[in-house]
């Protein structure tokens, strides 16, 4: 699949086989994540590989938008390392870009996957911070629940002229 059709075919999925992830394609995902842009190439991003049931159980509990882990078989928690900020704040924009990256490689891939917002809520952020036992400097950023697709969609376009300005508004 070239990244055209990634970018223009992957859809949200929140339903999910109940076949595992084989640890080689996560692996791409995750170097895939890792290959994203960064502010001053700052890197900023932690990821945390969330599989046990009583963790992902916990987590659908308290978050209104994660139900779905009830079917996933894994989620991927994409974390910002504040050590690392070179730049006030870009770290915001570095996790959505590695988490961008981790959804088109799980299409790709033929995987399913969903972006479900932690930052900027910090009701949110403290459950994950409390259920996954992240240190302080490390913010949760989004959580990537994902698995093989148990549904099909088909590919949307959202191309709209009317959000085009040339040169200025």
């Amino acid at each position: 699949m070239d990244a055209l059709d990634a970018i223009f075919t992957r859809r949200s999925i929140r339903r999910y086989a109940p076949q595992p992830v084989p640890e080689e394609v996560l692996n791409t995902l995750l170097a895939a994540a890792m290959n994203a842009p960064s502010a001053g190439n700052e890197q900023p991003w932690q990821f945390v590989i969330i599989t046990e049931r009583a963790l992902m159980d916990g987590i659908a509990a308290y978050h209104p938008h994660a139900k779905m882990l009830a079917e996933a078989p894994m989620a991927v928690l994409v974390c910002a390392d504040l050590r690392r900020q070179k730049h006030e704040g870009s770290w915001v924009l570095d996790c959505a870009a590695a988490t961008e990256n981790l959804l088109l490689a799980a299409h790709a891939c033929g995987l399913g996957a969903v972006w479900v917002g932690i930052h900027p809520r910090p009701e949110r952020e403290a459950k994950m911070r409390e259920l996954c036992a992240l240190p302080e400097y490390v913010v949760p950023v989004s959580l990537v629940p994902l698995g093989y697709p148990g549904e099909t969609l088909s590919p949307v376009r959202r191309f709209d002229p009317e959000k085009i300005r040339h040169n200025r508004w």
